[in-house]
């Protein structure tokens, strides 16, 4: 899949911390984190807003040649434009049939959930049509979609209950439009006439995945082939060879599986050694008493006939290790992530080596985590061609097989570059067919690279469930940007960078609640479909400092905002680093005047009572100190916690204030060695008996002054005028303009006069506080 698109189905983040295997692995914390609300207001994010009576929505094909991304949900395949998937979307309404849905509900199986046709299965077939299966309310179905441009006028209903044969092969490999409507070409419409059995190919149940690959108009799926959901198989369907699959109800071939993912490796030059590499979890075979979960990688070869006697139509070079990612202990002990999740398969220029990120979770109920581990195809192919698993008896332990080798070596595709002279598995002699079917796995285990993960979640309230990854250029070299998807609908964006001693440091640049064609992300959940941009950069801030401690690879300042970073831009005042972040250095003529627009402003308290001093930082990851200054000419003095000051994420408490707290109260930010000031609050105290005395004045009317006499001084003139400052002018300006525009009770009906107010209540109101009797 091309770097320039990322698909990723179900749930971004900026932060740093160590991944290192000694540390305690905290959530990481992003450096910026959106809301739904947050996102859709920057406007890089765009929400399939189409309102269709559907749910489970699954991004199965991206065809960047025809900029279209074909989506798959309940009773509807779905045409969306790879720029703007709100554009005239197409549409195919594919829908049971009610007696079908009838009968799937007499079956004792949900009617909402689990009968319906839930497409699970769209594959290129050639530059004009689509195959795609569904669910069929447990009767999987198949049938041929054209890729048009245009909707077709009359939606069609299917029936699916209407099966043509078994349907394992097709019929007729060249298309043609249907001879009731002609010049169909550029309509996007399913063809009933093609409409054949999705068994082996799709699932009965919706909930169960199926991961496949159509090459060379053969259909390789993973997929569970019963209506009860106990058979699995890996199977080839369709096209010129023999239709295949696993040895059935071989537990030592797969045992319980959920399939991943399926891609097409090559390993040689020689299109016969061509392999297909499934991915996916299984129960343990090497541990019957305990019900531990595995994660696999499976290989077979495109061009394996079964053998002659054994294993007929049956796959004669499948093989199977497990895939371990797990976290050294400093007793060495590892604690495992067994739960494979998902798999992304990044491209490199070398097409036999491509670099392979999976994402696991912990298995138990237990210990909760998740971690991303990234794997190479030589630690893969020298797992593969090292020794088999072999155990003599159900009560002798597992041990790499010592025997004699049979030739040639079980798994070896015939035609290849070691076996010129065998052109079929058929071939093969029967000892290498038998050791085969007793000795699928291999004993060796395929570890990640460094031997660890590389994004390590622990103690967190959400899982990882996805992930996409993009190679990115930036000013100090390419970095590699994962996307990880979450169960609570989020995606994080991380980078992660080399340091000393082989270690690595985790970026989490962002994070935003949801709910790549050019530099975009695709996602899909059970409730929708959305594609958003893979940066954001203004939502970093408006400062130098900040983009540059933000430590996106997307993103750089450029002299007056932080913006979209090119490799080929010629400007050389953007500041970018990846690497460090060192806005000190990079950020030089930027950075004078960070202290002084710092925001000001000017809070009351009353001795006695309590004051909130809000400071929120732009980035969650910088270490906040609060500076106390009384008097503009003394020092200033940091502020310790103690009893009567509480520092919080949003700001500092004050509990008990005194006179003496008055004064200049700076909040000030470090991250990454760079400080700078985020809020600075004047503080005044009131005394209490004053604020008290002259918001209850006293009821005796003193005498009138001698002619003559000056104007008396009013009580508590400081107060007054503390209480006419602008701010507070400000307040009831507001207050009358909020009053003013208050909807009406609902008691009151729209436009009902209201009642006149009573003369008296023109009048002010003495309060009457009598002393308590002595």
């Amino acid at each position: 899949m091309p770097v320039a698109g990322l698909l990723l189905w179900a749930s971004l983040l900026t932060g740093a911390w160590p991944a290192t295997p000694t540390q305690d692995h905290l959530p990481a914390i992003p450096r910026v984190r959106l809301s739904f609300k947050e996102l859709k207001a920057t406007g890089t994010a765009h929400f399939f807003n189409f309102l269709l009576n559907t749910t489970d929505y699954r991004i199965l094909l991206k065809d960047e040649d025809h900029d279209r991304m074909y989506v798959g949900s309940k009773d509807y395949v779905l045409s969306l434009d790879l720029h703007d998937i709100n554009r005239e979307p197409l549409i195919i309404h594919w829908a049971a049939s009610p007696q079908r849905i009838e009968e799937c509900v007499l079956s004792g199986k949900d009617g909402n959930g689990e009968c319906g046709n839930f497409v699970r299965l769209i594959q290129p077939w050639n530059r004009t049509h689509l195959y795609v299966c569904g669910t069929g309310a447990y009767n999987p179905m198949c049938t041929y979609v054209n890729r048009g441009r245009r909707a077709q006028a009359t939606p069609w209903t299917p029936q699916m209950e209407v099966v043509r044969g078994r349907g394992s092969r097709a019929t007729d490999g060249a298309l043609r439009p249907t001879p009731t409507a002609p010049r169909q070409d550029y309509i996007f419409y399913l063809e009933p006439e093609r409409l054949e059995s999705g068994k082996g190919k799709c699932p009965y149940d919706p909930k169960l995945d199926t991961a496949s690959a159509l090459i060379n108009e053969e259909l390789y799926a993973g997929v569970y082939i019963d209506f009860m959901g106990t058979d699995a198989a890996i199977f080839r369907t369709l096209g010129k060879q023999t239709a295949m699959r696993t040895d059935q109800y071989n537990s030592r071939w797969l045992n319980d599986p959920s399939f991943i993912h399926a891609e097409l490796i090559p390993d040689s030059a020689e299109r016969n050694d061509d392999k297909l590499y499934f991915f996916f979890r299984e129960r343990s075979a090497e541990a019957p008493q305990s019900p531990a979960v595995y994660a696999r990688i499976g290989r077979i070869c495109l061009n394996d006939d079964g053998g002659h006697c054994c294993l007929v139509n049956k796959w004669s070079t499948f093989l199977k290790a497990r895939l371990v990612c797990s976290v050294p202990g400093e007793d060495g002990i590892e604690t495992h992530f067994d739960e494979l999740q998902d798999v992304f398969v990044q491209q490199t220029q070398d097409v036999r080596n491509p670099v392979i990120y999976a994402v696991f979770t912990s298995s138990g109920s237990v210990f909760r985590g998740s971690a991303v581990c990234v794997y190479s195809m030589a630690d893969i192919r020298m797992v593969f061609n090292g020794p088999f698993a072999h155990k003599e008896g159900p009560n002798y332990q597992w041990m790499p097989f010592s025997g004699k080798m049979p030739y040639p070596r079980p798994g070896t595709c015939p035609g290849g570059t070691f076996t010129p002279s065998m052109k079929s598995t058929k071939d093969y002699p029967d000892e290498v067919i038998n050791f085969m079917r007793s000795h699928p796995l291999m004993y060796q285990a395929v570890y990640p690279l460094q031997r660890r993960p590389l994004v390590v979640r622990t103690g967190a309230p959400y899982r990882l469930t996805t992930v996409a990854v993009d190679q990115v250029d930036a000013a100090d070299g390419r970095y590699e940007v994962l996307f990880l998807g979450t169960d609570h609908g989020t995606v994080q964006k991380v980078i992660v960078l080399p340091k000393d001693d082989q270690e690595m440091e985790e970026l989490m640049l962002e994070e935003v609640e949801v709910f790549k064609v050019s530099q975009q992300l695709y996602v899909a959940s059970a409730v929708g479909v959305t594609h958003l941009s893979l940066h954001r950069c203004q939502a970093y801030g408006a400062a130098c400092a900040d983009c540059c401690l933000a430590r996106d690879p997307y993103c750089a300042w450029d002299g007056q905002a932080c913006s979209r970073y090119t490799a080929s831009s010629k400007r050389r005042s953007r500041r970018q680093d990846v690497r460090h972040g060192n806005p000190i250095r990079q950020c030089r003529g930027f950075n004078s005047n960070a202290n002084k627009n710092a925001v000001e402003s000017v809070q009351y308290g009353v001795a006695g009572s309590a004051a909130f001093l809000e400071c929120q930082p732009r980035s969650p990851q910088a270490t906040i100190k609060w500076l106390f200054q009384r008097d503009p000419g003394d020092r200033r003095r940091e502020i310790r916690a103690e009893d009567r000051f509480l520092r919080t994420e949003q700001g500092l408490l004050l509990r008990t204030l005194q006179l003496s707290d008055r004064g200049l109260y700076s909040c000030t930010a470090t991250e990454n060695n760079f400080k700078h000031v985020v809020t600075r609050v004047q503080l005044h105290v009131l005394g209490r008996d004053a604020v008290h005395a002259a918001l209850f004045p006293p009821l005796a009317v003193s005498a009138p002054p001698p002619p003559g006499a000056g104007a008396p001084t009013p009580p508590y003139q400081e107060l007054a005028q503390l209480l006419a400052q602008p701010e507070v002018g400000l307040i009831h300006q507001y207050c009358q303009g909020y009053w003013r525009h208050v909807p009406p009770s609902p008691r009151e009906a729209p436009g009902a006069p209201r009642p006149p107010e009573p003369q008296d209540q023109k009048k002010p109101r003495n309060r009457r506080h009598h002393p308590p009797d002595t």
